[in-house]
């Protein structure tokens, strides 16, 4: 049966992390000799160039993004537009459907993998396909957000509804915060392209024939477990699916930067592609790192109402950290400057690229989520794995301050922190696991014993 190679096409949400992770899975399963059919957004195709390490069973297949009133001309990912843009987005690649169905009769996969587009497992049926709803997100965070023991078909989820999980929720530490659970109650309403976010979720994940994760039963099975028994759907696990190391070298100017700080002296902030912080956040982030005394390189994007990162500083700050401090607004490599030895601490908002990218070095983890599944990410991080420290937030008002920020980076910096023990040693644990010879190859290896056998019951 494994001999039989089999073709996949993917489809995953219009998001640079989304695309990122799919693409990630898609090489280890050309690795194997399997056909993938990827498509994405004619013009972002050269962005993804680099890292499709099988050209020769990995095609990209370029679709258009239609017009939709109140969408900027061109826009094709998340990042081409503000947050409370992103549903119109949604509504584009809803749009793409009619042109999705005559690709996918055209190339006949087995299998397509998808995420936000709730209609193809219905498209798939009827031409005779599997589908796979891939999930970017911990299947902690679906187990906990969207368990039909909450019967959320029913009922508008509340605040409270989200400060204790669901009844049957695996024994853990995750738990929310009033501030996080008054947010994802209203993220869960909030129209997702002409759908509540919930409901496309929820229709995604019911109507699929399986569910796929990027994690490892050791890690996550309880959630696994779950998620499987609530949504009466086969779960299927790919493993940590860790991206390959990159061909690319950092660049020099960041390399001779880096490179004059001491080993392990240095903390690296990077908060994802999408987040933008207010000013007084933006601002008590960079003076919390100031306050450390230590080397610190930020890669941020400008705060609300700023065009530059040099125009939202505090005054004098640059003159205070001159030769130790840089705030940079530009993207970075991230995966080459966190193996870099002279980073010494990671400060993350824990979306799943970033965790996975960090679990493989030894850079200690700083928690900083911002919103949605980053919130239970940093929950299992920090309190059921305790591999990192999170920074301290107000539990009504969600602020976090310059102390609390340069208290977490002191815990896992702090030769003498007993806290920062712990986590470097969990942390070392982990990452030795996770880098173990066998253990990815094992996972995909069954993870593609699973396709094959979903694809057989055709």
């Amino acid at each position: 049966m494994e001999d039989k190679k089999l073709h996949i096409a993917m489809y995953p949400w219009f998001a640079m992390g989304h695309l990122t992770s799919y693409l990630h899975i898609s090489n280890k399963l050309a690795e194997r000799g399997h056909k993938i059919s990827f498509i994405l957004p004619t013009n972002t195709h050269t962005k993804f160039e680099p890292f499709n390490l099988h050209k020769h069973l990995v095609t990209f297949i370029p679709i258009t993004v239609p017009c939709v009133d109140g969408l900027p001309s061109g826009t094709e990912t998340t990042t081409d537009v503000p947050f409370p843009l992103h549903p119109l987005l949604m509504t584009a690649m809803d749009l793409t459907e009619p042109a999705i169905e005559a690709i996918v009769r055209d190339i006949k996969p087995n299998i397509v993998f998808f995420d936000f587009t709730y209609w193809l497992p219905s498209l798939a049926r009827k031409l005779g396909i599997k589908s796979i709803a891939f999930v970017t997100i911990s299947p902690a965070t679906v187990g906990y957000l969207l368990s039909p023991e909450r019967k959320l078909r029913d009922k508008v989820l509340t605040e409270a509804d989200l400060l204790q999980p669901p009844q049957g929720f695996p024994p853990s530490k995750i738990k929310l915060r009033a501030h996080e659970a008054r947010g994802l109650a209203a993220a869960t309403v909030k129209d997702f392209g002409g759908l509540s976010f919930m409901e496309r979720l929820l229709l995604c994940l019911t109507e699929c024939d399986a569910i796929g994760f990027k994690t490892c039963r050791e890690i996550e099975g309880a959630y696994c477990d779950y998620v499987e028994s609530q949504f009466e759907k086969r779960v299927i696990l790919a493993g940590p699916v860790l991206p390959e190391p990159p061909a690319s070298v950092l660049e020099e100017e960041f390399e001779m930067l880096f490179s004059s700080f001491k080993a392990k002296s240095l903390i690296f902030c990077a908060l994802g592609s999408e987040c933008v912080l207010k000013k007084d956040q933006f601002q008590e982030l960079i003076l919390g790192f100031e306050l450390t005394g230590l080397p610190f390189f930020a890669a941020l994007k400008p705060p609300t109402g700023h065009d530059t990162i040099e125009s939202a500083l505090p005054e004098g700050f640059e003159d205070r950290v001159k030769g130790r401090g840089f705030v940079h607004g530009g993207w970075v490599q991230q995966q080459l400057i966190l193996k870099h030895p002279s980073v010494g601490c990671f400060v993350t908002h824990c979306g799943s690229g970033s965790l996975s990218e960090a679990m493989v070095n030894e850079c200690q983890l700083v928690l900083l989520p911002n919103v949605g599944d980053q919130i239970i990410n940093s929950r299992l991080m920090g309190e059921d794995l305790k591999v990192g420290v999170e920074v301290e937030r107000g539990d009504e008002d969600g602020l976090f301050t310059r102390d609390g920020v340069c208290k977490a980076v002191k815990a896992v910096m702090d030769d003498d922190s007993e806290v920062g023990k712990d986590a470097r040693q969990n942390h070392a644990e982990l990452r030795e696991f996770l880098i173990s010879p066998g253990l990815e190859n094992s996972y995909v290896d069954g993870f593609v014993q699973e396709l094959h056998s979903l694809a057989d019951l055709m």
